[in-house]
């Protein structure tokens, strides 16, 4: 049996603790394998009384108490839990998590890492200074800034955003060639590595309307696009042209490529949301490490109401354990040529 995923407790406040007590809860219908649980089991306990718990030290003994109690790793809180009441104060524990996560994720105690959502704005009054998950993760694995790529996935789509939280204003001048080929090689690697696609089809979204018209509606196809194109082709990779965004998302075009390379943060996000906007997962690639996270917020509005659905905190969590299993595989794939 592989190391367990290690899931973070996100926000202690918001919907993360409540969901993985939930999905633990249905983990034999679910057919999950043992992930431990890393933060407050305070903020369990607020989230849902009744589950039980057991504490444990080393992330290997998650499968010893999985059928019987939620294996912890505890994170002590300053201030006590409730749920959809935003504590400041628990915003260095929520950090704590996150640390503990990686450490033992590196150490290969734990497979992979599975991240609830997280209050950045609590997180800045106890020191974070990433703009996000995806770039503090890259931080604690020794990565410089720019290594990780954020792809979102529902079923057989996958897109990355290039730009990501900028005004669509600033999108054309922040767009540049070499982030453009930076997201396609990291996201082939990933995807042979951990997914199982051998060679992997990149189509890529153009910034304006029609992909440019031939420089009629835009230039920026020719002048930043079409520059990375040539470059990852010349990497042996398969890329398309510059492709117009409203004829890229329907079914019939999905099954001609394996990911999409979009130009800006909505160009990617609304065709997931749409696909399954209960189910989409965010999946960092890039690291030494396997990190998928919910495609949704904290939601405060709706911690401890019961209303919170489970389905993009289960995905995240079996697409994780999918991406282990086959970087498995891989690892022990012969590399001689031999069928051995």
């Amino acid at each position: 049996m592989p190391a367990p995923l290690a899931v973070t407790m996100g926000e202690p406040a918001g919907v993360g603790p409540e969901l993985v007590a939930r999905i633990w809860q249905d983990r034999s219908s679910n057919k999950l394998k043992p992930f431990v649980f890393i933060g407050s089991e305070d903020a369990i306990k607020a989230a849902s009384p009744n589950i039980p718990t057991q504490t444990i030290d080393d992330a290997g003994f998650a499968a010893n108490t999985w059928e019987t109690a939620l294996p912890v790793m505890d994170i002590p809180i300053q201030r006590p839990v409730e749920p959809g009441i935003l504590n400041v104060e628990n915003g260095s524990s929520v950090i704590a998590a996150i640390d503990k996560a990686v450490e033992i994720t590196l150490n290969g105690s734990a497979s992979g890492i599975v991240t609830a959502p997280i209050h950045k704005a609590a997180l800045y009054n106890a020191g974070f200074e990433a703009p996000g998950h995806t770039e503090y993760l890259a931080k604690l694995c020794g990565l410089p800034t720019g290594s990780a790529v954020m792809m979102l996935a529902a079923g057989n789509l996958r897109v990355i955003p290039v730009t990501v939280h900028i005004p669509l204003k600033d999108v054309a001048k922040s767009l540049r060639a070499d982030a453009i080929v930076h997201a396609g090689l990291t996201a082939v690697e990933d995807l042979q590595r951990r997914f199982g696609i051998p060679a992997p089809r990149i189509a890529v979204a153009g910034l304006n309307p029609h992909a440019g018209e031939d420089g009629t509606i835009g230039m920026e196809e020719g002048t930043h696009i079409m520059p990375a194109i040539w470059q990852l082709r010349d990497a042996g990779l398969h890329v398309t042209d510059p492709m117009p965004a409203d004829t890229l998302f329907h079914a019939e075009a999905r099954e001609n490529y394996d990911v999409v390379l979009c130009m800006y943060h909505d160009q990617a996000l609304i065709p997931i949301k749409t696909v399954d906007f209960w189910g989409g997962v965010n999946i960092t690639l890039g690291l030494p490490i396997i990190r998928t996270s919910p495609d949704h917020g904290t939601a405060l509005n709706l911690a401890g109401t019961g209303r919170a659905r489970t389905e993009s905190m289960l995905a995240a969590i079996q697409t994780a354990e999918a991406m282990v299993a086959q970087e498995a595989l891989s690892s022990n794939a012969p590399t001689d040529g031999s069928n051995d």
